[in-house]
C-alpha cells in the first residue's frame, strides 16, 4: 500500500505541495526538489519531525497537502494519480531518495509561501534561506 512506501509518500508530498510551483519560472524543477530537500532534512535530523519520509511527511501540521480539510489532501490520498506531473514527481522523490539531487535549500527544515498575508510566528528571528518559486526556505535556529 502506498501509505507505507517512502518513495510514493514522498513524491506525493512534494505533488501536492509544489505541483502549482512546476510551470512557473521561478520555480521548476528546483521547486519539486526543495520541498523534498525539506523532508529529508528533516528525517536527518531524527527528531520530532520524525524518523523516517513517512514520518515526516504525515506529521501532523506539518505538511500542509496531509491536513484533512486542506484541498490537497483529497488529491493526494487518491488510491491512484495518473498525472505526468505526478510520475515526474516520483522521478524526482526517487533521485532525492538516492542522493541524485542537491540540497537546493542550504539546509532548511521549513517553508511557507509567500503569498501568506500573515507570516507564521515560527519565522520570528529566522532568516530566509532561499526563496524558489513562492516558497520561502528557512534553517530554523533556535534562539
Amino acid at each position: 500500500m502506498w501509505e507505507s512506501d517512502e518513495g510514493e509518500v514522498l513524491a506525493r508530498t512534494i505533488y501536492g505541495e509544489a505541483r502549482g510551483e512546476y510551470l512557473r519560472k521561478d520555480g521548476g524543477l528546483s521547486a519539486l526538489i526543495a520541498v523534498g530537500n525539506v523532508v529529508l532534512n528533516r528525517v536527518h535530523q531524527q527528531t520530532w519531525f520524525g524518523k523516517t519520509i513517512v514520518e515526516v511527511c504525515r506529521k501532523p501540521w506539518q505538511f500542509s497537502c496531509w491536513n484533512e480539510k486542506d484541498p490537497n489532501y483529497k488529491v493526494v490520498t487518491q488510491k491512484t494519480l495518473s498525472d505526468n506531473l505526478f510520475t515526474f514527481c516520483k522521478k524526482v522523490a526517487n533521485g532525492l531518495i538516492y542522493k541524485d539531487w542537491p540540497d537546493l535549500t542550504k539546509g532548511s527544515d521549513h517553508y511557507h509561501s509567500s503569498l501568506l498575508p500573515i507570516l507564521p510566528k515560527w519565522t520570528v528571528h529566522q532568516t530566509a534561506q532561499i526563496q524558489i518559486g513562492r516558497h520561502i526556505f528557512y534553517k530554523l535556529e533556535v534562539k
